[in-house]
């Protein structure tokens, strides 16, 4: 027996088998069908507001050392001015259906999201701007989908300062089932805690070898 034996016959013995005839056994080194999995876990730990939900969201993404900004809509195209301003930012990547309106007020040049820019090209870009799918407060965690408003992802890769806008609470789920189940698993799914960050075996932290050193979030209230 296998290594890899071993582990399919403890996740075998783990969980409840549907009825088989013996017609119908699983082909060697396969799990086979193992009837339903019971989901009876939490799925959200604890009752909140959707202010306190938005609370736990902003602290988390802070522990990561991100920067959480609140506005509502109308002060959001200023909001995004003066972030770009404050970064420098010459160049600001732009996903196809981004609202026009965000950027507005910004003084940088916007660069297109296309599907020939090559990597040296987007790593020249300044910034990106981006909308989100959603947000998961009890963990702190952004996810882009790939959506008209996020582009691609690489966008949010190469580029070494990320600004993300999140509509609250529209966009705002408490937890990572909750989440799962608003997200279509067909999509490319990038889920974000934080700027990029790794640490060697020394423990020293490198921000920025992943993707972008500077991530920005700015929460926009629907009041």
């Amino acid at each position: 027996m296998t290594s890899k034996d071993r582990i399919l016959a403890r996740i075998r013995r783990a969980l409840p088998e549907a009825p088989r005839s013996p017609s119908e056994a699983a082909p060697a080194g396969n799990i086979g069908d193992i009837g339903d999995i019971p989901r009876d876990y939490l799925h959200v730990h604890g009752d909140r507001t959707p202010a306190e939900s938005a609370d736990l969201l902003a602290a988390h993404l802070s522990e990561y050392r991100a920067k959480v900004h609140r506005t509502d809509g109308a002060g959001l195209p200023a909001l995004l001015a003066r972030l770009l301003a404050a970064r420098g930012a010459r160049t600001v990547l732009v996903p196809p259906a981004l609202p026009a309106h965000w950027l507005a007020a910004a003084g940088a040049a916007l660069v297109q999201d296309r599907a020939e820019s090559t990597p040296y090209e987007l790593d020249a870009v300044d910034s990106v701007v981006t909308g989100c799918a959603l947000a998961v407060a009890e963990t702190g965690t952004i996810v882009l989908d790939g959506g008209p408003d996020q582009g691609r992802r690489r966008i949010t890769l190469i580029p070494d300062h990320h600004v993300c806008v999140v509509r609250v609470p529209d966009q705002l789920v408490d937890s990572v089932p909750q989440a799962l189940a608003r997200l279509d698993p067909t999509r490319p799914l990038t889920w974000i805690s934080g700027p990029s960050a790794t640490s060697d075996i020394e423990l020293d932290r490198v921000e920025g070898v992943h993707g972008p050193r500077t991530l920005e979030v700015v929460l926009v209230s629907a009041q």
